[in-house]
């Protein structure tokens, strides 16, 4: 597989064409056609303001493709991954009842089902079969809906795409539900490398079989529009002879595949008129216009998006949520994720993983991109600020972004600052009570060095003082404002900054910034090259003082009982199997956790490294047989050593684990007690956890340097 020139930006096309498809079909998913024409008329733009609901929403649309992918690097990017492997991410990265799917209910909703099967160690794809859920479950849309990123890492290769839809559809859907995500996976792939419509769908249909309900149903698609210009006559048609009342269960593949071929004929690839004509069109609005969104994006570019009617790209600024249980890739952005696919594009096509700007984690090097960054607004801020993505001003790359502030006045800031951690406690409740909550982890952790490159315009007339910020949730979840150290910038000039996160005590934080002040009234601009940061956190999470509840949403909740009104600061109950709270990211690698833990009642409990989600992680444990356990959960649980330890309910015993590099260290009460060195399939990186099994477990803080 040979990766086209421009592989990278069209994948970006892609991924901003599926969140927007996503946040413009959202606010009336499930609405009618007679309803959206009669409340919204044509969907021309996003409508979420006249609705009173936000424009960046968590969804499973977005956060199953973006996640289920994962499966790919995590099997060691080989192109012998099987359907049961896909099915193992799944058990890892959901948290039951909580992330990514519609959790509604075995034999009413087709994903909950398949998880359901999985969790009882049935395999996919057995897991998601006609013969075990029967057809109409089976033949649902969400293998459709999860497919898009498949398709992308297989760029003009057709062939690939197709089976590897088959391989991760076949986790929880079969039959029309397969065949129709297998057409959608190779127009994605092919439109790669084919723009011709026509030539595109021609294509696509040889890959399933001639005699399936979505071969026949996408040619009577194609023979009406040929003959009817009138796309409204055309979703009559389909209405008539495909819709809901023709198939079973609550959302089937059949009727939604047919809005998506419509309206990608009849708005002939124009990215507005497709959009418009399938969200028009009603039922699943939001995956028919981001499973269309994402085609169009491939097959136009980035011109395609810039160019055809409205601003779609500034509202979003490229904003993303992938809430699972790997929290550190929560809060994202659509870059971040361009490069995920992208890499394991090249990686299965045999080429070197790409990393701009020596790996920064904001570094603007697509056409664009803000990667989050937005002007601040607060009662300090005075002037304009404007952000642009502009050439130039790199020393590694070949752009950066461009703050532009004018009028700022004398004691007031310029500032532009990017999301780390959930936006706000009301974002937090909003997202919980809709049904996606947004279980997210911080970015950014005390004791780590961030890093940025600032430089200010050659045509500034005057300095300005600059600094890195950070926001962090303070007292009653209120946002503190935490400066950096500062530096005068003459026009012209080039600021390294550096600056260690101070102490939070245990509060997270919740955004990222630069800020500009001056002591005269100034216009002018600074270009912000790149902003990272690295090394292992130095932090005592516990509960702060005066805390409202956003120290509290930092740890994603994979624990049957979690609540605030304990006197500890975690107090863990699970009823049945394993339960993990989880906190950092993956590019935690070397470090030690300590935690004293009380366990009241458990079959086992203790605390984790190196966690990758609900099944990927290393835990010592105190084990109610009397011994401490170092586990190694990787596609199933692995005693790597253990060793008897007198222990007791109700007592306190302090924990310490240690990772570095393959070396795996476990101490009780100051005395270590296993050492092991895991050379096969270690895990290298991720964040900490409290583990408990089957009972109930309590710690007052949990330590990590």
């Amino acid at each position: 597989m040979s990766l086209p020139q421009d592989y990278v930006e069209r994948v970006y096309a892609g991924v901003l064409g599926k969140i927007i498809g996503v946040y413009l079909g959202r606010p009336f998913e499930g609405w009618s056609h007679e309803r959206i024409q009669r409340e919204l008329g044509e969907v021309h733009y996003y409508v979420h303001e006249k609705l009173g609901v936000p424009l960046i929403v968590t969804d499973d649309d977005i956060s199953g493709t973006f996640t289920f992918l994962r499966a790919v690097p995590d099997y060691g990017n080989s192109l012998d991954l099987t359907p049961a492997q896909i099915g193992q991410s799944w058990l890892n990265y959901l948290i039951e009842r909580r992330t990514i799917l519609w959790w509604g209910g075995l034999g009413n909703s087709t994903e909950h089902t398949a998880y359901m099967r999985l969790k009882q160690g049935i395999p996919a794809p057995q897991s998601g079969s006609i013969a075990l859920n029967g057809k109409v479950v089976a033949e649902q849309i969400g293998a459709q809906i999860f497919i898009d990123g498949w398709a992308m890492v297989a760029p003009g290769d057709p062939a690939l795409a197709v089976d590897l839809a088959r391989r991760a559809g076949s986790v929880s859907h079969d039959g029309e539900a397969i065949y129709g995500a297998q057409v959608l996976a190779a127009l994605e792939s092919l439109a790669f490398v084919e723009s011709d419509i026509d030539k595109l769908l021609d294509s696509a249909v040889q890959f399933i079989p001639h005699d399936s309900v979505i071969y026949r149903m996408i040619g009577d698609i194609r023979g009406w529009h040929a003959n009817e210009p009138d796309w409204r006559k055309t979703r009559e048609q389909i209405a008539a002879r495909y819709g809901y009342d023709k198939y079973g269960g609550n959302c089937h593949m059949v009727p939604n595949h047919a809005l998506i071929i419509h309206a990608l004929l009849h708005g002939g690839g124009d990215f507005q008129r497709s959009l418009m004509i399938v969200n028009t069109c009603g039922w699943d609005t939001d995956c028919n216009s981001g499973n269309l969104g994402c085609l169009l994006g491939i097959r136009n570019g980035l011109a395609g998006l810039d160019l055809s009617g409205p601003d779609w790209r500034g509202p979003v600024a490229d904003r993303m949520y992938l809430p699972t249980a790997d929290g550190g890739r929560a809060i994202t952005d659509a870059v971040q994720e361009t490069f995920e696919v992208v890499n394991i594009g090249r990686v299965l096509a045999g080429e070197a993983p790409l990393t701009p700007k020596e790996g920064a984690r904001f570094h603007f090097e697509l056409p664009g991109a803000v990667q989050g960054f937005q002007p601040e607004e607060s009662s300090e801020v005075r002037g304009v600020v404007t952000l642009e993505n502009v050439m130039g001003h790199s020393e590694q790359g070949a752009r950066s972004l461009a703050i532009h502030y004018r009028a700022l006045a004398p004691g007031r800031a310029a500032r532009a600052a990017t999301p780390l951690f959930t936006p706000s406690v009301e974002v937090a409740r909003y997202f919980s009570q809709r049904g996606y909550a947004l279980l997210a982890s911080p970015l950014l952790y005390p004791g780590q060095r961030v890093r940025a490159a600032v430089t200010a315009d050659g045509t500034n007339v005057l300095p300005v003082r600059a600094n890195l910020y950070l926001q962090v949730y303070g007292e009653n979840d209120a946002l503190t404002l935490v400066r950096g150290p500062e530096a005068d910038l003459t026009p012209g000039s080039r600021e390294l900054f550096e600056w260690t996160v101070p102490d939070s005590g245990g509060l997270p934080i919740a955004s990222v910034g630069i800020e500009a002040r001056s002591d005269t009234h100034a216009n002018g601009t600074l270009y912000l090259d790149y902003l990272t940061w690295e090394g292992t956190p130095q932090v005592t999470f516990q509960r702060p003082a005066a805390a409202g509840e956003m120290w509290r949403h930092a740890w994603v909740n994979g624990i049957d009982q979690y609540e605030h009104r304990w006197p500890e600061s975690f107090r863990l109950a699970q009823n049945e199997g394993r339960g993990l709270l989880m906190t950092g990211t993956r590019a935690w690698c070397d470090y030690t956790v300590q935690a004293t833990v009380r366990p009241h009642l458990v079959k086992s409990g203790g605390i984790a490294a190196r966690v990758q989600g609900m099944r990927r992680f290393y835990a010592l444990l105190l084990c109610a047989d009397g011994m401490v356990r170092l586990v190694k959960a990787l596609d199933g649980d692995q005693v790597l050593a253990e060793a008897p330890l007198d222990w007791h309910f109700g007592g306190d015993y302090d924990l310490r684990l240690t990772v570095q590099g393959q070396m795996i260290v476990g101490f009780v009460d100051g005395r270590e007690v296993v050492r092991v060195m895991d050379n096969e399939r270690p895990l290298t990186g991720g964040g900490i956890a409290l583990v408990v099994e089957e009972g109930r477990m309590a710690t007052e803080a949990v330590r990590v340097e």
